[in-house]
């Protein structure tokens, strides 16, 4: 990419730095179904500003630096805002393009200004509304973020604007779509403003597009604790922990500003910072959900999602706004702009700690009847001290998800595992199917299934373990099975490289009549030997083959596991040194 900045490691779609934000306005106003660029320096509906029937209505306006998206211009549209200013990355609007918003949006019903309260954004609104005599404006200044909360009487900045903004500008459109006049609107929209307070904590920066570096430095093993929208730092530096804790931490600060109390009703948003995925987001939306259930706080309306953001940051912010019947209606009042929700989570008390796959077969070790199963104790063991390893491998040669469809499986196993084979191997199966998921619990709970039910036909006599002949059996039909069930042969760089040469080997060592324990070695050194060879094969079935020679190398985890059934340290450095 062009325009590289010295030492600096991009990882921005760009052009060139100068021209960056005018390129994505470009784009983003092609996309926008309600929207067009005014040279003036703001973006404008492209339909009518009128009230939902047709009279001139209030035009409610907003602006903020880019880089927060989809803030502003996203909540651009009919029940929402009129237009908004964007300014340069985390940069206040000029007032010139405040000025001409205001001029243009102006239906003789008068303008509503919505500000978040950083000084850049202050004044220049408020130079604008000195420039326009002729408009009847009113203003209302967003001031939500307690982490930079001001003692009553100091001269500090106060309180910064970042996620209430777009509940005030919701709840300010929708009065004005109504009819509502530009006072009416603007005591709403305050007491909105007025009622909400948020908080924020980031695992990392943000990255500038149009700088190619990191809005801070934080090293590993420590979050920022009160972070702003524009890249800063957060108040704090701490020790990074689990969500739990820091939803506590967040709710503590947001709650007890606004004073809230058991019976209050609240509208609950938890937001992205831009670079959280929405598994994590909802993880802690839940877990506020609950710590408000826990406080006797009830959660009228939610909403889960990335928009009010600092371009990429790994963050995650909390706004809680006090809720009325009205604030309620006028949240779910219809609009067009796009990046608003078309429908809001409805009322709320309780969340579930955690939801529960469905696990017909009891683990394994829930089996308590029968003796120790040791072999297959073992192989568990293995493959729960390897999780990272397995994934670290699948990471440089698949898609990263080997080891956690492992741990998803068999990382809440109590060891050692008691039962008979038949038992186990379908405790294990079941497992792998219903737990695991994606190809590797398709085609491990194949594998046991078929082992374990050659074990029910073909145990010996005088026990309930697997018989060599029986072991044989099954690793014959697993064979077929898995290569039936996805194609693969051996020499495509999958685990029938290491299942398909172990299956042989247990059938010669069982007609030269040795013992489970030699069948089991005899296995081991031929799964080895074909997981080794995985390292110089290109794969050609499952994930890893969408990267072509870039897969080779890198010995295939599944071919691995199959290998540390029948034995071995557990270490996949055996395999890679």
């Amino acid at each position: 990419m062009a325009d590289t900045p010295h030492n600096a490691s991009i990882r921005s779609f760009r052009n060139s730095s100068e021209d960056f934000l005018a390129e994505a306005l470009g784009g983003f106003v092609a996309a926008h179904p309600d929207a067009e660029w005014h040279e003036a320096g703001f973006i404008g509906r492209s339909s009518s500003v009128v009230t939902d029937s047709g009279g001139p209505a209030v035009a409610v306006i907003s602006g903020g630096g880019s880089g927060h998206e989809p803030m502003h211009a996203g909540f651009i549209g009919a029940g929402m805002l009129a237009a908004a200013c964007p300014g340069h990355m985390f940069t206040s609007p000029n007032a010139v393009q405040v000025t001409e918003a205001t001029r243009w949006a102006d239906q003789g019903a008068g303008v509503l200004h919505v500000v978040k309260n950083y000084t850049g954004d202050v004044m220049n609104f408020q130079v604008a509304r000195q420039s326009l005599p002729d408009v009847e404006t009113r203003t209302v200044v967003v001031a939500d973020d307690v982490a930079t909360e001001s003692e009553p009487g100091s001269d500090g900045p106060g309180r910064r604007g970042t996620g209430a903004t777009i509940l005030v500008e919701k709840v300010a459109g929708a009065a004005a779509a109504r009819g509502d006049s530009l006072d009416a609107v603007a005591d709403l929209a305050t007491s909105v403003a007025e009622n909400s307070r948020s908080m924020a904590a980031a695992l990392a920066a943000g990255h500038l597009p149009t700088s190619g570096r990191d809005t801070f430095d934080l090293p590993d093993g420590e979050m920022e604790v009160g972070v702003g929208i524009h890249g800063e730092r957060g108040v704090s530096r701490e020790s990074l922990t689990d969500a739990n804790s820091l939803c506590a931490k967040l709710l503590d600060g947001v709650a007890g500003s606004l004073g809230l109390a058991a019976g209050d009703d609240v509208v609950c948003l938890v937001n992205g910072l831009g670079g959280t995925t929405n598994l994590e987001l909802h993880l802690v939306f839940g877990q506020v959900l609950r710590e408000l259930a826990e406080r006797g706080i009830r959660v009228r309306r939610s909403m889960v999602g990335s928009f009010v953001t600092s371009v990429n940051m790994a963050g995650v912010s909390l706004t809680l706004t006090r809720a009325t019947d009205e604030i309620v209606s006028l949240l779910d009042a219809p609009t067009d702009a796009p990046a608003w929700p078309r429908v809001l989570g409805g009322e709320a008390e309780f969340a579930p700690a955690r939801i529960e796959f469905a696990d017909e077969l009891p683990a394994a070790n829930d089996r308590k009847g029968g003796s120790e199963n040791v072999w297959l104790s073992d192989f568990v063991e293995r493959v729960q001290g390897a999780v990272d390893d397995l994934t670290e491998l699948d990471r440089l040669a698949g898609d990263g998800d080997f080891g956690a469809n492992m741990h998803a499986a068999f990382g809440d196993i109590d060891l050692p595992l008691h039962g008979s084979d038949s038992v186990v191997l379908g405790a294990l199966s079941h497992r792998m199917l219903v737990r695991a998921g994606g190809t590797s619990g398709a085609v491990f709970g194949t594998l046991f299934r078929e082992l374990g039910q050659a074990s029910q036909s073909l145990t010996d006599a005088v026990g309930s373990g697997l018989s060599a002949t029986a072991f044989a059996t099954g690793l014959e039909n697993a064979v077929s099975a898995v290569m039936a069930l996805g194609g693969a042969e051996e020499g495509d760089n999958t685990l029938v490289d290491a299942l398909a040469p172990a299956a042989r080997a247990a059938r010669e060592a069982a007609s030269a009549d040795h013992g489970f324990d030699e069948v089991l070695t005899a296995s081991y050194d031929a799964a080895r030997e074909g997981a080794l060879a995985t390292r110089e094969l290109v794969a050609k079935k499952g994930r890893a083959s969408y990267l072509g020679d870039a897969s080779k190398g890198v010995p295939d985890p599944g071919a691995i596991v199959v290998a540390w059934l029948f034995g071995g340290s557990g270490r996949t450095a055996d395999f890679t040194e």
